[in-house]
């Protein structure tokens, strides 16, 4: 009997396997449907929450110079490169300046030509005037005595009528001669006609001077601040003209991050909310700044709206132009409020939130209200109480189903 038993039995080996194998599957799928799935519970608990809006945006300074010639001329050397940190006053272009050197030179000649027009009248053609007027005042006074006694003599018979006017005559010419000096005096004095010119031609002479001065400054092109050169479009021996753009410099100074905010988060934004950045290049490395300004519209082709942040109090040194930065701008906060993660709550955006709370070892929906809105965490307004555990939006349970908990690591 035994060894038939054991003959048997050793035949059936593989059914009484896998009878066994089925029996423990069974019982292993068997488990979670009597007791329900194994999910990691979310908590309700009280902490501060910052609701912020996050965004991407580029580093700019609040204005960029752009750098060109004012006159038109062929490039000497350009001593400075792109990316090259430069004061104010350093030469950045110079162009070629023979001919204006020529141009000052003469205009300098101009000047000391007027110049000494101008002492000439002071000091030769004035005084020499003033001498032919006294010499012409004697001669008038001689021609009037000449003219008394011949008019005297004439009268008592002693002299002809043709001396009489002979004597008249020279008295004319005298009287003329004075006019004429006087004439000459009054116009090389101060303030008469030939000064005036005189005067007049020297001013313009110096004009002349400071245009050729000027255009000859022209040809050395300065940086009127100090900054950064960040483009470089020009090379030794151009051609350059004017409103041609050969550089852009970024002055030192404030720094800007242009922001580019979704048109839905417009009305949770206020000047002056504080935010932290980071450059995409450095994300270990985190500073202040600052919301300045909102556009007053909207982009409508990309539903957005352009903000700028003012970084404050000092630049990191590592920031450049049009970097790519991160910021994150916190719009409301509170303290001591009760909120559950995100991942727990069902259609968060949408209007009626919901939550699987469980009860009893079981899972129960219930509508929540949302208040702010954190990275990681939602402000519950209503529908839950600090301590109430939720199963985890991803998990597969259904309302009323049973799960088993585990703590949250």
């Amino acid at each position: 009997m035994a060894r038939r038993l054991g003959r048997s039995l050793w035949g059936a080996r593989w059914r009484i396997l896998g009878a066994i194998v089925l029996i423990g599957v069974a019982g292993y799928l068997a488990v979670p449907w009597l007791l329900g799935p194994v999910v990691t519970a979310q908590t309700a608990l009280r902490q501060d929450l910052v609701q912020s809006v996050v965004a991407s945006g580029r580093v700019q300074t609040p204005h960029r110079v752009n750098i060109g010639s004012q006159i038109t001329g062929t490039v000497a050397s350009v001593p400075v490169a792109e990316g090259q940190a430069v004061e104010a006053g350093r030469i950045l272009v110079t162009l070629e300046d023979s001919e204006l050197r020529a141009s000052v030179a003469q205009a300098e000649a101009a000047v000391a030509q007027a110049e000494a027009r101008v002492r000439q009248i002071a000091e030769v053609t004035l005084p020499v005037a003033r001498e032919n007027l006294s010499q012409a005042q004697s001669n008038l006074l001689n021609a009037q005595q000449q003219y008394d006694r011949a008019e005297s003599l004439r009268t008592g018979g002693f002299e002809t009528q043709v001396q009489l006017e002979n004597a008249r005559r020279a008295l004319s010419v005298a009287q003329a001669q004075v006019r004429a000096a006087q004439a000459q005096v009054a116009g090389n004095a101060p303030g008469g006609t030939d000064a005036v010119a005189a005067e007049a031609a020297l001013r313009q002479a110096h004009a002349s001077l400071l245009v050729a001065l000027s255009r000859l400054d022209y040809t050395q092109i300065r940086a009127l601040e100090a900054g950064t050169l960040i483009a470089r479009n020009v090379e030794r021996g151009w051609v350059v003209q004017p409103n041609q753009v050969l550089m852009v410099l970024s002055p030192n100074g404030e720094i800007e991050i242009v922001v580019q905010i979704d048109e839905k988060n417009l009305g949770l934004l206020a000047i002056g909310q504080h935010a932290t950045a980071s450059a995409d290049a450095y994300p270990d490395r985190r500073f202040a700044a600052e919301l300045v300004y909102i556009n007053p519209s909207v982009d409508p082709d990309r539903a957005s709206v352009e903000v700028k942040l003012r970084v404050t109090p000092l630049p990191p040194d590592y920031l450049r132009q049009d970097m790519t930065v991160s910021v994150d701008i916190a719009v409301a906060e509170r303290a001591g409020v009760l909120v559950l993660p995100i991942s727990a709550v069902h259609d968060a955006a949408g209007p009626s939130p919901w939550v699987l709370r469980i009860e009893g070892g079981r899972a129960h929906r219930r509508p929540v209200r949302i208040g702010l809105r954190g990275a990681q965490y939602l402000e519950i307004l209503d529908g839950l109480q600090e301590g109430d555990r939720m199963v985890p939006a991803s998990a597969a349970v259904a309302d009323g189903s049973r799960v088993r908990t585990m703590a949250a690591r």
